[in-house]
Formats: C-alpha cells, sequence, structure tokens
C-alpha cells in the first residue's frame, strides 16, 4: 500500500473526534475545510466535520496538500479567497510543522497526529498572511490532555 492510500489507524479513528471534541468546544466558526487528498488526511477531516456539523460536501480537496512544503502552504492560503474568515487545513508532516512554526516566532517541535494549531492574522486579505504575521491562538493534540474527553 502506498503512503498515499495508507488508512487512518484505530488510534487516528479514536483521537480525531476527540480533537473535534475539544475544538467545538472553543466555538469557533469554519467557513472551509481544505485537505490533503491522501485517505488518512481525508478520513480525518471528514471525522472532524462531522463533529463540528460541517458538511462533507462543502469540504475541498486540494491535491497540492499531499506532502506540501511549508512555502507551497503558503501559497495555498495567498490563493483562499477573502469571503472565508475560518479555515480549516488537514496536512502532512514535516511540513505541516514548519508551516505552523514559520507563521509565529513560536516553534513546536512537532504538530503530532490529529494536532490542532489555531492562528489569527491582522490582515485583510489571505493575500497578506506571510511569514511570523500569525499569532497563535492554540495549540492542542490528543496527548495533551488525560483521557477527561
Amino acid at each position: 500500500m502506498t503512503d498515499f492510500e495508507r488508512p487512518l489507524n484505530e488510534r487516528g479513528k479514536r483521537d480525531a473526534p476527540r480533537m473535534a471534541k475539544r475544538l467545538k468546544e472553543k466555538e469557533i466558526p469554519v467557513n472551509l475545510m481544505l485537505t490533503s487528498p491522501a485517505k488518512r488526511a481525508l478520513s480525518t477531516c471528514k471525522r472532524i466535520a462531522e463533529v463540528l456539523s460541517y458538511p462533507e460536501e462543502k469540504i475541498k480537496v486540494d491535491d497540492k496538500l499531499y506532502h506540501a512544503s511549508e512555502d507551497k502552504m503558503l501559497d495555498i492560503i495567498h490563493g483562499l479567497k477573502d469571503q472565508n474568515d475560518t479555515v480549516m487545513i488537514f496536512g502532512h508532516n514535516p511540513g505541516l510543522t514548519d508551516f505552523v512554526n514559520s507563521l509565529t516566532n513560536e516553534q513546536i517541535m512537532n504538530v503530532p497526529t490529529c494536532g490542532i494549531v489555531g492562528f489569527n492574522f491582522s490582515v485583510d486579505s489571505w493575500k497578506d498572511v506571510d511569514w511570523s504575521n500569525g499569532t497563535m491562538l492554540f495549540f492542542d493534540y490528543p496527548k495533551s490532555k488525560s483521557d477527561q474527553d
């Protein structure tokens, strides 16, 4: 089986809804969910969308997100429509962790599987998002809390 076709493992199937629940508690409205077409990324996205009551048919799959570099992810961000105030991106490491670290002056060693990171950008357009102009709002991952969920 290729990396692209590798399915979500049992831990991912368990962790995705748990992380979605934590995200839902933050009451952040999601305008767009954008995912890599890889089976495990798309499956994670769909599981989180279900918990957040985001319609599955509105999920946008972007082939360029599959193992995208941090620069490619920034290009994808620059191409977003400004009507989408809040966007969730489902991608892969190491590009995802590099991307997160480049957006702020904070350093995360690794965004683990099912990890979620929230940012705010004080810009008028997605085209204005650039390295180090984001403010990290939160970083959470399955093992960051005891099994209270």
